[in-house]
């Protein structure tokens, strides 16, 4: 192979430059052209925060998009924090979103309760908002306070029922009106716990009453005594009252119970009834055996008589004079008893 003159050698390393820098301006158009998206998405962003006086830095931004965060989210939300006049970081807000938690219903939740003067941290509405509560609509209830129906139209019972002394049974409904305790929103009862506590006691209350009448007659009487158990203890909210809204008369429960307990007692009195005649006719029956034993005993003493009467024939101890006077008087005692009816025969023919 002949050897290649320099001139060659030189023109050979000119095209290798050119390549080399041609792949180079490639890479660094294609570099420039990644970072210009990257300008472009997040630009209006960045520039939107700082025109809202919430700066938060480009490079920060983008690093936002690594770490998986929505940076649309977590910018609008410091732009609405720092407008409110609230203090949180785009870390806090970094941090709250990478834990599964709802940073704007967050920020709006602290906007609300920053315009309420109601005191809420920023530590303490992220636990709430990651324990599963709506926090803004805690807030919310603070402010304005709800009122809930007791019973639940949910239970399926339109009604709370309880009889009184008397035996009368009534019918209530009550409206509760709550309103959130934010520091026991954390681990704080619901709203099926102060409606099963108001029912509760609005059971008690007229189940202690002597008459359903005191208690048609004073319905407000059961409010203050369910307000006065504290029934809120425990619980996310705080009862502020409780209404009856409506309350009707019921079943005579108590007439009901002495008619079936009159049944039952009817029913008792004639087993018992039952019971004592046939122990009656058992009793009978063995009265009526032991007289056929008794004229079985009778009998056989009375079959002992001639064997004594020959016995005294041969000892020489009855003689035949005496046979003869106890045989008349035997026959005149059937003649008497014949003539007087005693068996029956003899009263009848004599009429």
């Amino acid at each position: 192979m002949p050897a290649l003159s320099p001139l060659a050698l030189n023109t050979l390393a000119q095209e290798a430059g050119v390549v080399v820098l041609i792949a180079v301006l490639i890479i660094a158009a294609l570099i420039a052209l990644v970072v210009l998206l990257f300008v472009i998405q997040y630009f209006n962003l960045w520039f939107q925060a700082v025109l809202s006086k919430a700066p938060v830095g480009f490079l920060e931004i983008i690093g936002m998009r690594f770490r998986r965060v929505d940076p649309r989210t977590i910018v609008l939300s410091r732009i609405r924090a720092v407008k409110a006049g609230l203090t949180v970081s785009t870390n806090q807000l970094e941090t709250h979103y990478l834990a599964g938690g709802n940073v704007p219903r967050v920020v709006n939740a602290l906007i609300a309760a920053d315009r309420a003067k109601i005191e809420l941290p920023w530590d303490t509405a992220c636990a709430i908002d990651l324990a599963g509560r709506d926090i803004l609509d805690a807030v919310q209830t603070s402010v304005n306070p709800k009122v809930i129906d007791c019973p639940s139209p949910n239970s399926g019972k339109s009604t709370i029922d309880a009889v009184a002394q008397d035996g009368i049974q009534l019918k209530a409904r009550a409206r509760v009106t709550v309103r959130a305790n934010i520091a026991r929103l954390v681990g704080g009862a619901t709203e099926e716990t102060i409606i099963a506590r108001v029912g509760e006691g609005i059971v008690t209350t007229i189940g202690s009453s002597s008459s359903h009448k005191a208690v048609l007659e004073n319905p407000d009487r059961i409010s203050k005594l369910v307000l006065e158990k504290g029934l809120d203890a425990g619980t996310a909210f705080e009862i502020l009252s409780v209404d009856i809204a409506d309350i009707d008369v019921g079943e005579n429960i108590g007439a009901k119970i002495q008619g079936d307990q009159a049944e039952a007692d009817k029913r008792r009195f004639q087993a018992e009834a039952e019971k004592r005649r046939a122990m009656a006719v058992a009793q009978e029956q063995e009265f009526a055996a032991e007289v056929q034993k008794n004229r079985a005993l009778v009998v056989l003493a009375e079959a002992e008589v001639p064997k004594a009467m020959a016995q005294a024939f041969r000892e020489g101890n009855l003689g035949i004079m005496d046979y003869y006077r106890m045989r008349n008087i035997q026959a005149d005692t059937s003649m008497r008893d014949s003539i007087a009816g005693e068996d029956g025969k003899g009263g009848e023919g004599k009429q």
